[in-house]
């Protein structure tokens, strides 16, 4: 490619990728993106109401939130206080580690050679 095929391009000339590029050709109204003011109140009026639709919207979304919440049963809101204090002792509660079972084993009445329990049958 040599310079006289670059000379013979004139710089004030724009394709049209170039003027799309800034957003609007010669022949459009420069002001196009303001004309959005013209018709102000229906602007205002379609905005408000997305506004509008979006807070309803965020209001159910709440209001489903709360109904869930209340279907949950959370023992720290939905148990009295003192069931609170039941449940606390409950929890400190622990199984013995087995060093008294012979003591309970060596008391016991059961009969170790019993049959085992079985709920429904008839002996």
């Amino acid at each position: 490619m040599n310079g006289s095929s670059v000379a013979n391009t004139s710089p004030n000339v724009k394709s049209k990728e170039e003027q799309s590029l800034n957003g609007h050709d010669e022949k459009e109204n420069p002001f196009a993106e303001y004309m959005w003011m013209e018709n102000e109140e229906d602007f205002n009026r379609q905005v408000e109401e997305e506004l509008q639709e979006q807070d309803f919207l965020d209001r159910c979304f709440q209001e489903m939130l709360d109904e869930e919440d209340q279907d949950w049963f959370i023992p720290s809101r939905d148990l009295p206080q003192a069931v609170g204090q039941l449940q606390q002792q409950l929890n400190g509660l622990s199984v013995s580690d087995g060093h008294d079972s012979e003591d309970i084993l060596s008391k016991s009445n059961l009969n170790p050679d019993a049959k085992e329990f079985i709920p429904g049958v008839k002996y």
